[in-house]
């Protein structure tokens, strides 16, 4: 079996903080080997359940924060930026699950530990098929266009149910609860890792009864800008509309070119927002 791991950040147990995540920050390296550790122990559980071979896309921030040498499973390590799949970069119909390991909640939603949606200078809130979605459930995009399912979750309990419209039966380890969007109620690391390993384990299990995630096709993506500047220059891209002010909407029956276009619109949108 072989399993594609998209790792973030914000939501490894202990990280509450941006100064905790940003690598330029003194705090930034004890974290790091925080995160390391919560995707070695996803990586340790699937391999209990018979899972072979690993992909490991680091997504967080300059999106090389893992150190590959100390990686689990042998795993293959894809790291760097500008890629063109973002988050997802790697994925394709030859892997049997999806893990979203250290994922946060959405901008939109109910207070999470440092919630944003792909870059909270620029987006207030992101739709799919009128649902709030996080970074997971637009991330669940590609998984559908490969036809793999997304298997596994960790993160806060915020995000863990809001990945749950697009992916019935998704399985999640739940290291935190968050209280604020800067304050959260912890399990120890050791905990965090035995409780992910487990899960992870499960997930994989369980594989064979997992679908693609369950997004209705042609899928639509509302995306609510933080001020109107940004979302004209989103309709710059062709196939996305604007809905309002601040608000435009992509539509399309392919949701790896439908994700693709939501990237452009991130990465066009930032500059500006910068």
């Amino acid at each position: 079996m072989k399993i594609f791991v998209s790792s973030d950040m914000e939501g490894t147990a202990g990280i509450v903080d941006w100064n905790q995540c940003r690598p330029l920050e003194a705090e930034y390296g004890y974290h790091r080997g925080l995160l390391q550790e919560e995707v070695n122990a996803a990586i340790e559980g699937a391999m209990a359940a018979g899972a072979s071979a690993f992909l490991v896309n680091d997504s967080h921030s300059k999106m090389a924060n893992l150190r590959p040498d100390a990686l689990a499973g042998r795993a293959r390590y894809l790291s760097g930026r500008h890629k063109p799949l973002y988050m997802m970069q790697g994925l394709d119909a030859s892997f049997d699950g999806v893990f979203f390991v250290s994922y946060h909640g959405s901008m939109s939603g109910e207070s999470s530990v440092l919630s944003h949606t792909y870059n909270p200078q620029a987006i207030s809130e992101v739709r799919l098929n009128g649902t709030p979605a996080g970074e997971a459930g637009i991330n669940a995009l590609v998984a559908l266009g490969h036809g793999v399912p997304v298997a596994l979750i960790t993160g806060d309990d915020i995000t863990a149910a809001e990945i749950q419209p697009f992916c019935p039966g998704i399985r999640s380890a739940v290291v935190k609860t968050s209280v604020s969007r800067f304050a959260a109620d912890s399990l120890h690391p050791e905990a965090a890792r035995e409780l992910i390993r487990a899960a992870a384990e499960d997930a994989t299990r369980g594989l064979a009864e997992l679908s693609a995630p369950g997004i209705a096709l042609p899928a639509t993506l509302t995306v609510r800008f933080r001020n109107a500047d940004l979302a004209e220059m989103a309709t710059w891209i062709t196939g996305v509309l604007r809905v309002d002010n601040l608000t435009v909407r992509i539509t399309d029956d392919d949701p790896i070119r439908l994700y693709r276009t939501f990237v452009t619109v991130v990465l066009l949108t930032r500059g500006i927002a910068e």
